[in-house]
């Protein structure tokens, strides 16, 4: 069990708070150094983890953005990364700007689930 969510994100709208546990979930699950989820215009959450091939190299926001993509989304409401990071990576934000738009919120938790900053695309 994962535990229950922190203080800040016990203010999130409860379908903010499902994605930051998803991608803490996804994280913890795959023992990979980020964990994310997006969620579309239709509700859908996609969950990805980071990508360390060899030949292919994705971090997790990166990765479930494609995931939505690849499944038909034609936009995003949110998004939720879990990482160690202080802050999204610019080609995180990018990828999420892409589908969902300038305005799409990211919000970055810390490994504990700790939603630390929510930073528009």
């Amino acid at each position: 069990m994962l535990g229950a969510m922190s203080d800040a994100a016990a203010g999130l709208d409860p379908e903010d708070k499902k994605i930051v546990t998803l991608a803490r979930s996804a994280r913890a699950r795959n023992g990979v150094p980020e964990g994310a989820a997006v969620r579309d215009e239709t509700g859908r959450t996609y969950v990805a983890g980071t990508v360390a091939l060899e030949s292919l190299r994705l971090t997790a926001l990166q990765t479930a953005v494609a995931m939505a993509v690849a499944s038909g989304a034609k936009g995003l409401e949110a998004a939720a990364v879990v990482t160690a990071a202080d802050a999204p990576a610019e080609a995180d934000l990018a990828a999420v700007r892409d589908l969902g738009g300038a305005g799409t919120p990211v919000l970055l938790a810390g490994p504990d689930g700790t939603v630390l900053s929510t930073t528009p695309a």
